[in-house]
C-alpha cells in the first residue's frame, strides 16, 4: 500500500472511530488530563467539608495518586521533569495522609518525605501550595502582602485596577485574598504532622522582597479611596464575595474551573458560610462533574473540554472530506450553536461596544468566552453557514466578536482585550509572570489570522490582518520559532504563525516564513516526526523531547503543507511518522502537549491524538 492509500485508510479509521464515539447531544467528550494537583485538592476538600458519604471517591483518587507517583517518591508536572515537582509532591503527599488510607510509614510515603526534604521542604514550595496547606491548618499564614483586599475597590479608571488582571488571575486571586485576609484554616481534629517538612525559614519570603515595590504602589492607590479604613475593608470583603457569586455557573462552579472553585469554597467558609450551605454543596457537586475515568483511574479535570474538542473534531472531519450536512457534523454543529455565549462577561469591560458571540472551553461556561474556542467553533460552522441562514447569523455574530477582540498592539490574547500591563507581572505570587495578565500570543494571533484568511474572504490588506501579521513579525524568536502560550510550545507557536501568515497570502519565500520553516526542519527527528519537551517553559527556549509525539508531528507537517505546493521529502517523512505513530502505541502517545502554567500545569488532551493527525492527513491529501 502506498503512502497516499495509507493516509486515506488512516482517515477512514479515525472518522469511523469518531462517528461511533459521539455523544447523543452531538458533542465529543475526551479527558482533559492534567497533573495530580486537582486529584489531591479533591481529597483535601472532601476531608475539609467532612463528607462521610464520599469514601468511595476518596479511595479512587488515592489510587490515582499512588499510580502517578514516580519511583523516587515524587510527583511530576510532566513525564521528563527532572526528579520531580516539589509543590505537586507536597500536595499529593498531604492529600494521601488526609485520606486516611495511606500510612505515613509506607515506603512510598517515606520516599516522598525524603524528596521533599532534599528539595527545600514546604518553605521552598509555590505560593499556592502554601495557601492550600495554610487553609488545611498545616502551615502558618505568613504576613501576606501582594495586594490588599481593598485593591478590588479601585475604580476602572485607576491607572491599575482589579480588571487589569487577567480573568484567570482574578478568578484565583479573589478567593486567595479573602483567605489570607482572614488567615483562615479549617477546624479538623485530624492533623497530618508536616512539621518535619517545613524546611529552612530563609526560603519562606513568599517573593515579598521582589514584590515590595509593587505592593507599595498598590497601597498608595488604595489610600486614595474615600472612607474609613475599617469600612473600606468591610466593603472590599463584601465585593469580593459578590464577585464570586456573580461568576457562578449553573453547575455551581466559579468560572467553570476546578482550582478557582476549590479556593472559592474555602473563601466562603472563611466569610462565615457553613460547610452545608447550599452554595458550597452545589459547588462541590459541580466539581464532581469534572471527574473523568482515564487509564484505569478516576481523575478530577481542571475544566471540561467538550466545546473545544467538539469544535476541533467537527472541523477536522470536514477538512478530511466529510460534508457539512453529514449527520455527525450536523449534530456537532447544533451542539456548538447551543453553547454560543449570549451573556456579557468581564470581557465587555475593556470591549464594551460589541454583542456577545464567543464560545468558551467548557459546555458549562456561559460568561467567559475565549478567542481560541471561538475561532475553532467558527471554522467548524463555516460550511453550514454558507448554506443555512440561521447558522450564518450565529457565525456572523461570532466573527464580529473575535474581530473586536484584537489588542491595540495588533495581536490577539485569550480572554480579554488589552489586559497587558506588565507591572502586574511583579505581583509577589509564584506564576504571576505568566498568569497575571492576558497578553497577545503567537498561537492566538496565528490561529485568528488563519481563520480570517481561509474562512471570511477578508483581503490581506484589511487593517486587522495587516496588524496581526506585523505583530507576528515583531515577535518571532531569534531561532525562527514563535512561543505559544497555551500548548507546548515552540512547535505549536511556529505552526500557528506560519499557517496564519500563509492564509492571509504572505509569500512562501517571505524571510519570516522561511526562517520559521528552517526552525522546524532543523528539529525534525530521525523517525521523521517532531517532539518538544515541556521543559521549554522553564528554560524559555526550544527543548527537544528526543522522540516524536502525534500532535507536534502533525503541527509541524501541517506548517510545511501550508508553505509548499507539492510534497517534499521532509513532509513525506513527517506523514510516514504520523502513520506509524497512529498504528503503533508509543509511550509518547500520552505525553502532555497542552500548557496551562509554565513549569507547573500541563495537559494531555485525549482528543489531540485524533484531531491533529486527522486535520494534517486531510490537508496532505487535498
Amino acid at each position: 500500500m502506498g503512502m497516499l492509500e495509507e493516509a486515506q485508510d488512516a482517515i477512514h479509521q479515525l472518522i469511523r472511530f469518531l462517528t461511533t464515539h459521539q455523544s447523543e447531544d452531538g458533542s465529543w467528550h475526551f479527558c482533559f488530563e492534567s497533573t495530580p494537583m486537582t486529584d489531591a485538592y479533591m481529597i483535601l476538600l472532601i476531608r475539609a467539608l467532612e463528607m462521610e458519604d464520599e469514601e468511595a471517591l476518596v479511595q479512587e483518587l488515592v489510587r490515582r495518586l499512588e499510580w502517578t507517583q514516580s519511583s523516587v517518591g515524587s510527583w511530576k508536572a510532566y513525564p521528563d521533569e527532572k526528579e520531580g515537582n516539589l509543590s505537586l509532591t507536597i500536595e499529593a503527599y498531604t492529600a494521601l495522609l488526609f485520606s486516611g488510607y495511606v500510612d505515613r510509614q509506607e515506603l512510598t510515603m517515606m520516599k516522598a518525605r525524603r524528596f521533599i526534604k532534599m528539595h527545600g521542604g514546604i518553605r521552598a514550595a509555590s505560593s499556592m501550595t502554601k495557601v492550600v496547606l495554610a487553609v488545611m491548618g498545616e502551615y502558618d499564614w505568613p504576613v501576606f502582602l501582594p495586594v490588599p483586599l481593598e485593591f478590588i475597590l479601585l475604580p476602572n479608571s485607576a491607572p491599575l485596577n482589579f480588571y487589569d488582571l487577567s480573568v484567570y488571575a482574578r478568578a484565583h486571586m479573589t478567593p486567595v485574598l479573602l483567605l489570607a485576609d482572614h488567615k483562615f484554616s479549617v477546624h479538623l481534629s485530624k492533623k497530618t504532622e508536616l512539621a518535619e517538612l517545613i524546611g529552612d525559614r530563609t526560603s519562606d519570603d513568599w517573593r515579598l522582597n521582589e514584590g515590595r515595590s509593587f505592593s507599595s504602589f498598590i497601597q498608595e492607590a488604595v489610600e486614595t479611596l474615600n472612607g474609613l479604613p475599617h469600612e473600606l475593608h468591610k466593603e472590599a470583603a463584601l465585593k469580593a464575595v459578590q464577585y464570586m457569586f456573580d461568576h457562578l455557573e449553573a453547575d455551581g462552579t466559579f468560572y467553570s474551573y476546578f482550582s478557582s472553585t476549590f479556593l472559592m469554597i474555602f473563601a466562603l467558609l472563611a466569610h462565615g458560610y457553613s460547610k452545608k450551605a447550599p452554595v458550597i454543596l452545589k459547588a462541590f457537586e459541580g466539581l464532581k462533574g469534572h471527574l473523568s475515568r482515564t487509564r484505569g483511574t478516576l481523575h478530577a479535570q481542571n475544566a471540561v473540554s467538550r466545546v473545544w474538542d467538539t469544535a476541533l473534531l467537527s472541523y477536522a472531519m470536514q477538512e478530511a472530506g466529510i460534508r457539512y450536512d453529514h449527520p455527525s457534523v450536523q449534530a456537532a454543529n447544533q451542539f456548538l450553536l447551543r453553547h454560543q455565549h449570549t451573556n456579557y462577561g468581564d470581557w465587555a469591560i475593556h470591549n464594551p461596544h460589541v454583542k456577545p458571540g464567543g464560545w468558551g472551553f467548557s459546555h458549562t461556561n456561559t460568561m467567559n468566552p475565549d478567542v481560541d474556542d471561538t475561532a475553532a467553533a467558527l471554522r467548524a460552522l463555516r460550511p453550514a453557514a454558507k448554506h443555512q441562514q440561521a447558522v450564518f447569523e450565529h457565525w456572523h455574530r461570532g466573527l464580529a466578536w473575535i474581530l473586536s477582540m484584537q489588542n491595540d498592539d495588533g495581536g490577539w490574547a485569550s480572554f480579554e482585550k488589552n489586559t497587558d500591563k506588565k507591572i502586574l507581572k511583579l505581583i509577589p505570587f509564584d506564576g504571576a509572570d505568566a498568569a497575571s495578565i492576558d497578553e497577545s500570543s503567537a498561537d492566538l494571533t496565528g490561529r485568528v489570522l488563519e481563520f480570517l484568511g481561509h474562512f471570511t474572504g477578508l483581503p490581506s490588506t484589511y487593517p486587522k490582518i495587516k496588524n496581526g501579521v506585523e505583530w507576528l513579525r515583531r515577535n518571532q524568536e531569534a531561532d525562527g520559532s514563535w512561543y505559544a502560550r497555551w500548548e507546548v510550545g515552540y512547535i505549536y507557536g511556529t505552526w500557528a504563525a506560519i499557517t496564519g501568515m500563509r492564509a492571509v497570502n504572505l509569500h512562501p519565500e517571505d524571510p519570516t516564513i522561511q526562517k520559521g520553516i528552517r526552525f522546524l526542519l532543523k528539529n525534525q527527528n530521525e523517525d521523521g516526526g517532531w517532539g518538544e519537551s515541556c521543559e521549554n517553559d522553564v528554560v524559555k527556549h526550544y527543548v527537544p523531547l528526543g522522540k516524536s509525539t502525534l500532535s507536534q508531528t502533525a503541527w509541524a507537517v501541517d506548517a510545511l503543507i501550508s508553505v509548499y505546493d507539492k510534497p517534499t521529502p521532509e513532509m513525506d517523512r513527517g506523514i510516514k511518522s504520523l502513520l506509524t505513530q497512529l498504528s503503533q502505541f508509543q509511550d509518547t502517545f500520552t505525553y502532555p502537549t497542552g500548557a496551562g502554567l509554565p513549569g507547573t500545569f500541563y495537559t494531555y488532551y485525549h482528543s489531540y491524538n485524533l484531531i491533529w493527525p486527522l486535520l494534517t492527513l486531510g490537508h496532505y491529501l487535498n
